[in-house]
């Protein structure tokens, strides 16, 4: 059994309980939402959010809270060292975040790492390591942080494996990172997922399989290597689709929740069709 969906809405009036109704529209047996809008601080207290009625139609549609990704706003960038009160909002606002994560009952919040926006690599690591030390030291809630695989795209953190490798060995509280590999990201940040025993392998030995706690399942606009993050929709990219159903179907990741973030087409969502497509037999 596969675990998969796509990104869903995260509105008024229904909110949870409107996300599992779309992603259950889709054929989807996971999703991921973000608790409000991704590039701004505009949230609704979580009382408003129907967490009660969402985990009910869950139950009757034998939908887990496991398979609910949360991904983290835009807006936090621990690893900016130029502008510490940016990097200090960033902890702030994480910090909140894990609590409505929390609150709503999902496991799994991702992450961009950030960008050092003009510092140096190793700089903005230091800054993302003290910042979620900063942030886990002092936080009592069971969500894991999924520090998610960059494409490189200008002063991007966290687009080798061996980033993300020196991120985690600075974190206090291991238990409480892991990884969402993003299949578009990886790509143009160098990885040739057409080979990608080689690259799982590679990330098994760096960062443990252990520790991937969701997927990110996109074809991409761009070459490989080209450190753009343009997502494109499955087979009509450069990754193809044959590439990225192996990946969905690999026998190593059959725990493992993906998560579509395909592009709209021709403003509706590809989410129905694309799952069906990627999952044969349907999600059961």
């Amino acid at each position: 059994m596969i675990y998969l969906g796509s990104h869903v809405s995260f509105k008024a009036p229904n909110y949870f309980k409107g996300a599992i109704e779309e992603a259950l529209s889709y054929g989807a047996n996971a999703c991921m939402i973000y608790t409000g809008p991704p590039s701004n601080t505009r949230r609704v207290d979580v009382s408003k959010l129907k967490i009660e009625e969402a985990k009910d139609y869950m139950a009757e549609h034998n939908f887990s809270i496991d398979r609910v990704i949360v991904h983290a706003p835009y807006i936090i960038n621990l690893a900016n060292a130029l502008k510490p009160e940016t990097a200090q909002f960033g902890q702030d606002f994480l910090k909140t975040e894990l609590e409505r994560v929390s609150q709503i009952g999902a496991k799994t919040l991702v992450l961009h790492p950030g960008s050092h926006v003009g510092a140096g690599m190793d700089v903005g690591i230091e800054w993302i390591i003290n910042g979620l030390n900063e942030v886990l030291d002092h936080d009592d809630t069971e969500v894991k942080i999924a520090l998610e695989t960059m494409a490189g795209k200008g002063n991007e953190c966290g687009f080798t494996f061996e980033q993300l490798q020196q991120i985690y060995l600075g974190i206090h509280k291991k238990s409480r990172i892991g990884y969402c590999m993003d299949t578009c990201h990886i790509w143009d940040a160098g990885y040739d997922i057409t080979h990608f025993d080689e690259v799982l392998d590679q990330f098994d030995s760096i960062l443990g399989l252990e520790n991937l706690l969701c997927m990110h399942i996109n074809d991409s606009k761009n070459p490989l290597g080209a450190h753009k993050d343009r997502h494109e929709n499955l087979g009509k990219g450069y990754i193809g689709f044959d590439v990225l159903h192996s990946i969905v179907h690999h026998p190593k990741l059959e725990h493992v929740t993906k998560i579509l973030e395909t592009p709209f087409i021709d403003g509706k969502a590809p989410y129905k069709e694309e799952i069906g497509a990627i999952n044969l037999d349907g999600v059961r």
